[in-house]
């Protein structure tokens, strides 16, 4: 995959000038119409850069609480897997049935899926001590699992992990700027709102529930309170209720992630 490409910004803070969480860098993203498909799409994608950019960036941080350090990654790791996942099994098929002249592009993508899996793999394969067990599904109160790891990722792990971590975030800033390109045009043009609901709900409801909570506050960093509200608008009704808690709970872990007391 090409060594250079351009992203949105080499921040994960999105209280940084130089944050961007649109698409306005990438080619031809920005003239496309903010469809519900295009706009949940562009929101996915910026979670995923704002997930990879903090990887790297806390990892170098001495005071890295271990803790969260592994929640962020299996975030990552679940996640990034299912979004492609049920790009290859789901989406890709739809587009493929009405605009079967982006096939071998559409393939080409899913190559690039197969190499991401290999990063991801190296970035699981790393074991972080915690001193206890992160927080699987993300939906407990503010604060679980905040005592784990206070002493810092140990001196020899750390080199380990930012290699594992920046190769996953260099394979996913390098396949987005391959993949909106394709995709956005498609989207505007052959996916209808009831195909993409369809499309869309199969993959809220079959998304793993690991750190949930962080996928909500990278949501919130990178859209809109009515963007957000419609990416969100498939979760099941007890999940819904659990939002005012996840957020509080994200807010404190991303505060803390990027260096701010707790």
């Amino acid at each position: 995959m090409n060594e250079t490409v351009g992203h949105a910004s080499d921040s994960s803070d999105p209280s940084d000038p130089s944050y961007s969480s649109d698409c306005s860098d990438f080619p031809d993203c920005s003239d496309f119409p903010d469809s519900p498909a295009i706009t949940q799409t562009r929101l996915t994608h910026a979670t995923h850069r704002l997930a990879t950019d903090l990887l790297v960036d806390a990892v170098d941080r001495p005071s890295a609480d271990p803790g969260r350090l592994a929640e962020l990654r299996d975030f990552l790791v679940t996640h990034l897997r299912h979004h492609h996942e049920t790009e290859d099994a789901l989406l890709w098929p739809r587009i493929v049935a009405v605009a079967p002249e982006t096939e071998h592009l559409l393939h080409r993508l899913s190559q690039e899926h197969d190499r991401l899996d290999d990063a991801l793999d190296r970035l699981a394969a790393v074991d972080i001590p915690t001193g206890g067990q992160a927080a699987g599904t993300g939906t407990g109160p503010a604060g679980h699992g905040a005592d784990q790891g206070r002493a810092g990722l140990r001196d020899d792990l750390r080199p380990v992990l930012r290699e594992a971590a920046v190769a996953v975030r260099d394979s996913v800033r390098d396949h987005l700027a391959h993949e909106e390109p394709v995709l956005f045009p498609v989207l505007r043009d052959h996916i209808t709102a009831a195909e993409w609901e369809e499309f869309a709900h199969q993959v809220v409801t079959t998304t793993p529930p690991v750190a949930g909570h962080l996928m909500i506050g990278f949501l919130d960093e990178a859209g809109t309170p009515a963007e957000v509200r419609s990416m969100l608008a498939d979760m099941p009704g007890p999940v819904q209720d659990l939002l005012p808690a996840m957020r509080s709970r994200a807010a404190e872990d991303l505060r803390i992630l990027r260096g701010a007391a707790s």
